[in-house]
């Protein structure tokens, strides 16, 4: 009975938005905190209106797309409202501009696919299947093409967003360059809901290159320096590839996987050149390797995220492998060789998340550049291991991301501790 008075306050309270509401269960859980209501509303006004509403009831809201996912970041304080962004879709495509602004709830593949319709695309890769825009954007999540075209958070060219108080607030627009002030864009991109809920996205995009082609070789087991000198040679040349990935799987030899892209007689040459680059053994191909894009493991792995410069990669990949070992357990790594930014997956055991505690645990102590985390820190064997370092203390920036904080959300209605640090 108190339960559905408590639904009931709610709705009471927040009815008068637009929004369809509902009572919220455990399949609408993120980071394992059920929400106390649902809200889905139907466009950007009414969640502005919602926004507002629970505002002024001082209720802690947290968005979801797709859900896909859930346990990225940390677990909120508590949550309030769900709000769900599916309605808040659509897809405003200027063509002979090369833009496109779409509604945060838009899954990547329709976006993709009716762009693909003009021969054009969003060089975003979705690491997740089933992501939407704003899910993407949320995480800033990106895949292989960010070697070539930067992260998500670098094309985004302006956004619209409801802030804490239920203001809309946007920047950017269909030209390609921000205005002073706020960049909004960046702000939001990774933030997972923290500053605003994100409502729509406008986007820069390129067309889609008439040809590609996939060199692949596989490299030596325990050669991580091999790996990251190819892909040092690979940046350093004319080339210009797409993306340079690694795929380290638990069983069987690392490969380098190289993405060349361009107009049909130029790719073929250029693959030719990179497979001579990368030696006699090295095949060329038009389909994609299996996995490409995709993060490492199963769905209920341990994933670890590693961003070191490529430097620092080969140490950073030998550590967290030895540790693996050490404890008996397999571990998985595909990502941006190119880049830096790679994934690790563990299956998820007592013995993995001691392996991961110990290698996290080594590579924060190291001297260098680089930074070893747990994305899906909601799951992250972190409440067992308070000694890890990374703690709310210690987290590099961390003054700065509690000023914007403070600024976007004074009482600390977003989402509050999705961010590392409890922010």
């Amino acid at each position: 009975m108190g339960s559905r008075r408590d639904a009931e306050a709610l709705v009471d309270a927040l009815g008068a938005s637009g929004a369809a509401l509902r009572p919220g269960g455990e399949e609408d859980a993120v980071g394992g905190c059920v929400p106390r209501i649902v809200a889905v509303p139907p466009d950007p006004g009414a969640a502005a209106a919602l926004m507002a509403a629970a505002a002024r009831h001082r209720l802690v809201t947290v968005a979801r797309g797709h859900g896909t996912k859930p346990v990225w970041g940390g677990v909120p304080e508590r949550c309030d409202v769900l709000i769900d962004t599916g309605r808040l879709n659509g897809v405003d495509h200027a063509t002979g501009d090369l833009v496109v602004r779409v509604g945060a709830g838009t899954p990547m593949a329709e976006l993709e696919a009716e762009l693909a319709k003009a021969g054009q695309r969003l060089s975003v890769d979705a690491v997740v299947a089933g992501s939407t825009v704003g899910g993407v954007v949320a995480t800033g999540l990106s895949g292989p093409l960010r070697l070539l075209h930067g992260p998500v958070r670098d094309l985004v060219i302006g956004m619209t967003t409801v802030l804490a108080d239920g203001a809309t607030a946007s920047s950017g627009g269909r030209v390609v360059k921000n205005v002073a002030g706020y960049d909004l864009g960046k702000l939001h991109t990774g933030a997972l809901g923290t500053l605003g809920l994100i409502t729509s996205v406008t986007f820069r995009l390129h067309p889609v290159p008439p040809a590609r082609r996939f060199v692949r070789v596989s490299v030596e087991p325990g050669d991580s320096a091999a790996v990251c000198d190819a892909a040092r040679a690979l940046r350093a040349s004319q080339l210009v590839p797409s993306a340079i990935e690694l795929d380290w799987p638990v069983d069987g030899p690392p490969e380098l996987q190289v993405l060349v892209e361009g107009a049909e007689s130029g790719v073929g040459r250029r693959a030719a050149a990179a497979a001579a680059l990368l030696g006699g053994r090295a095949g060329v191909g038009t389909e994609p390797p299996e996995g490409w894009g995709e993060l490492p493991g199963a769905p209920d792995d341990l994933l670890l995220k590693l961003a070191y410069p490529l430097t620092g990669l080969p140490e950073a990949l030998d550590v967290l492998r030895s540790a693996a070992a050490d404890a008996g357990v397999g571990v998985a790594v595909r990502g941006s060789a190119g880049t830096g930014i790679m994934y690790a997956a563990l299956p998820r055991s007592a013995a993995a998340e001691e392996a991961a505690v110990d290698a996290v645990s080594r590579l924060r102590a190291a001297p260098g550049d680089g930074r070893a985390s747990f994305p899906d820190a909601a799951r992250a064997p972190r409440p067992r291991h308070p000694h890890l370092p990374g703690a709310r203390d210690e987290i590099p920036g961390l003054a700065l991301m509690r000023a914007v904080k403070d600024r976007f959300d004074p009482h600390h209605l977003l989402s509050p501790g999705r961010i590392a640090g409890g922010v």
